[in-house]
């Protein structure tokens, strides 16, 4: 009884790590990454944390496949934002800036109990076109009501002329790090304890089998407008941070855009874990801060990891983990971990041909000089010739032919040959 306490006891705070080691790490990284752009990197990921949680919310809770959460970010942070010019022109007197992203999650619960009332009575491909069709609606708006939205411009704010609670200086973008993530705190208890609650488990009902849910006496359609208001008050939060950190909002924040970056995030992570929308967030705002920095092809680039989780991995790169853990701890891995290596370093050099062919596809047809020398992996190639082209197919040719033709089948012979082992 003791020993069976003792690892339920553990087994708990296994569960419970990301709640301390999260939270730890969010404290240490302004110190390794302290220049301005990392420090302001560091608080988008924060909001886009809370953002994809609160998509989540929708699409891996409620099975709702949104394509305009974006317009609650955005018009939260539109609202947030006003209030903000009003304590600048008051003289920095009024709300203080701690509390300007409550301003965002009242709007986005606003605006999500509007537009909810009457997108959730359908689900499916038809809630996903109401939804589609407000995101083009709203960002239509945005470029037509210039006295609200600040037109193609957008509108400007000054955090450090507002008030603080604690007499901080937001000044600093390491204090406004701090902000956004105490707050992307608070928003991940709420949600998490949101997914404990009797409304949490129904939504999960709903999502899996709403005539059933509605057999046992709670109504689908109730269900999903309390899950859809809960999601945008905590998007509308995120796009009050937003304000906070760049100081500027505008129409792109409501757009289209923005709304697929929040699926791709959530769902590259994984919908059916809790942490998945975490990784998934912070991996695309990364992403998208550093490929566009050196290559032409990033949204390319996410397309096709979209694509690939989709086809290979539905259950997002934090299940791709969890799998592989499990495997692990039930001796899976027992015998054959060299052959997994070979597997992953062979397909690491397949994605390394293709992500060559693919910086020459562009180099080629969409550069004004086809023939100008370019750089590529280090080295200096000529697109027109054929050598460079030769070299990366081979090697991606090379490198998944390796995985799946010669490393693939040795793994299924040896997992098969301990597994009628261990029968015998």
């Amino acid at each position: 009884m003791a020993t069976n306490t003792a690892a339920g006891g553990a087994s708990n705070l296994l569960r419970f790590w990301p709640w301390v080691v999260i939270p730890l790490l969010a404290l240490i990284l302004p110190q390794i990454f302290d220049s301005r752009h990392g420090i302001t990197l560091l608080s988008h990921m924060g909001i886009a944390i809370i953002f994809a949680l609160s998509y989540n919310m929708l699409l891996g809770n409620t099975g709702l496949l949104s394509f305009g959460h974006a317009v609650y970010y955005g018009l939260g942070a539109y609202v947030a934002m006003h209030v903000l010019r009003m304590v600048n022109d008051a003289g920095g007197e009024g709300l203080p800036l701690e509390l300007i992203p409550v301003v965002g999650a009242a709007a986005g619960l606003f605006f999500g109990v509007i537009f909810g009332s009457f997108s959730v009575r359908r689900a499916g491909v038809v809630f996903a076109m109401i939804t589609l069709g407000l995101g083009a609606l709203v960002h239509s708006s945005s470029l037509m009501f210039s006295d609200f939205f600040g037109g193609e411009a957008g509108l400007f704010g000054n955090r450090v002329a507002a008030p603080s609670l604690f007499g901080v200086d937001y000044g600093s973008n390491t204090n406004t790090y701090y902000l956004v993530v105490a707050w992307a705190l608070i928003a991940a208890i709420f949600i998490y304890l949101l997914r404990k609650t009797p409304l949490g488990w129904m939504a999960n009902a709903v999502r899996d089998n709403p005539e059933r849910a509605q057999f046992v006496g709670y109504n689908p359609t109730i269900v999903r407008f309390i899950q859809f208001a809960l999601a945008a008050m905590f998007a509308g939060l995120a796009g009050g941070l937003f304000v906070i950190t760049d100081e500027i909002v505008n129409d792109e924040s409501v757009g289209q855009i923005q709304s697929g970056i929040v699926l791709l995030g959530t769902y590259i992570g994984g919908i059916g874990y809790f942490i998945g929308p975490m990784v998934g967030a912070a991996l695309v705002t990364v992403l998208e801060s550093s490929l566009s920095s050196y290559t032409e092809a990033w949204v390319l680039y996410f397309g096709l990891l979209f694509i690939s989780i989709v086809m290979f991995a539905p259950m997002g790169l934090v299940g791709i983990v969890h799998t592989q853990y499990l495997t692990w701890k039930a001796g899976g891995w027992k015998g054959n971990t060299g052959i997994r290596l070979y597997m992953l370093l062979a397909g690491l050099v397949g994605i390394f041909g293709a992500i060559c062919v693919i910086e020459l596809s562009y180099h080629y047809f969409r550069s004004w000089d086809p023939s100008a020398p370019f750089g590529l992996m280090g080295f200096t190639v000529n697109a027109t010739t054929a050598l460079p082209w030769l070299v990366s197919f081979g090697i991606a040719i090379i490198g998944f032919g390796l995985m799946l033709f010669h490393g693939k089948p040795m793994l299924a012979r040896r997992i098969s040959a301990t597994s009628e082992g261990g029968n015998a």
